[in-house]
């Protein structure tokens, strides 16, 4: 009898946790999974947590930059300003990356930004540019410097540094923090006036600004690589923030003038140094500072570009405010038609809705 008894009770015990592992599995999966992926055990894109979990509500859904960028193919831009209404050359510049690349993710870091704790956060940031929220590749982010530069050599500046007494802030701080960025997760980063016109074929890749500078407006390189931590390491060891520059395209100069100096092209190949390509001036400023202003004029030809991955529209030289205007017929209408057309349509409508 009492052998019968225990038979028995372990035949009900394993029908008992047969039956209470079905429910947690069909009922706290979705919990399992946002334990698994807190921990570090699962890694998962919002992707396929949509598809998992479609009628579920997933604002409980933790998203971080490191879920989104941690192929280490990200496509950077940044907003150091506390600026929330983003100009259209901004936009478009978003826009055309995102286009450009559907399969990697586009990520827009922005100062002025509350905070994102889910998934519903992130979609509502983005959703802040209409013109933006149609492309699923694109995420908005805060940009958080200390969270930025925590474990890089930046740190120690940033919390020393008095932006009362820097005459380039806005500017350097944004030198900063796109080193720290791509330290951390790997990618590219590019300016917020730079419109993405054919797909880069490198990852590790440096841009000729001219015959003596190297550009830190476009760039790209893996994550944790050497050169950016040397970047960093100069930045703070040779810091002028009262020299226009001095943290941004000379720090590039002069840390890349120690294996290759600035180098001699004879084609608009590209040239090997230190494992990182040098990119021949015409890929991203075909139009160089000094004429800048021919984005903004009414060309009998238009100029093909075919040696170009992006365009560099030089923003900070336009101090008379010019800005791209419909039916202007310009050169930079038309390639806000082509590259960015969903940025240009919006402009076009407010326009006809004046009149």
């Amino acid at each position: 009898m009492l052998k019968h008894l225990k038979i028995l009770t372990f035949v009900l015990c394993v029908a008992a946790i047969s039956f209470f592992t079905k429910i947690v599995l069909n009922q706290n999966s979705s919990y399992i999974l946002k334990f698994l992926v807190s921990k570090g055990i699962l890694s998962i894109t919002e992707k396929d947590y949509y598809q998992m979990f479609k009628s579920e509500k997933i604002t409980s859904y933790n998203i971080s930059p490191s879920d989104v960028l941690q192929q280490g193919n990200g496509i950077f831009f940044v907003e150091t300003t506390d600026r929330m209404e983003e100009p259209p050359l901004v936009l478009c510049s978003i826009e055309s990356a995102a286009r450009l690349y559907p399969d990697r993710p586009v990520v827009f870091f922005m100062k002025g930004l509350d905070d994102i704790v889910n998934v519903d956060d992130e979609k509502k940031a983005r959703e802040r540019f209409p013109t933006l929220s149609f492309y699923k590749n694109i995420y908005i982010f805060p940009l958080r410097m200390e969270k930025v530069f925590a474990d890089t050599p930046l740190l120690a500046w940033y919390e020393k540094v008095d932006p009362k007494q820097e005459k380039y802030w806005t500017h350097v701080k944004a030198d900063a923090c796109r080193l720290a960025l791509i330290w951390k997760y790997g990618g590219i980063y590019m300016d917020t006036d730079i419109i993405s016109i054919r797909p880069i074929p490198e990852d590790n890749f440096v841009a000729v600004e001219d015959a003596t500078a190297i550009s830190n407006s476009a760039f790209g390189l893996s994550p944790h690589h050497d050169l950016m931590w040397e970047f960093m390491e100069n930045f703070v060891q040779n810091y002028r923030g009262d020299v226009w520059g001095h943290q941004g395209p000379r720090l590039f100069t002069r840390v890349l003038n120690k294996y290759c100096g600035v180098p001699k092209f004879t084609s608009v190949d590209h040239l090997k140094c230190a494992n990182v390509s040098y990119f021949h001036t015409e890929r991203f400023y075909p139009i160089g500072v000094g004429s800048w202003g021919k984005y903004f004029e009414v060309w009998k030809d238009l100029p093909t570009f075919n040696n170009s991955y992006a365009l560099h529209l030089w923003n900070y030289m336009n101090r008379e405010g010019k800005f791209m205007m419909v039916g202007s017929n310009t050169l930079v209408e038309h390639l806000y038609q082509q590259y960015c057309p969903s940025t240009y349509e919006s402009i076009l409508k407010k326009v006809t809705s004046h009149h």
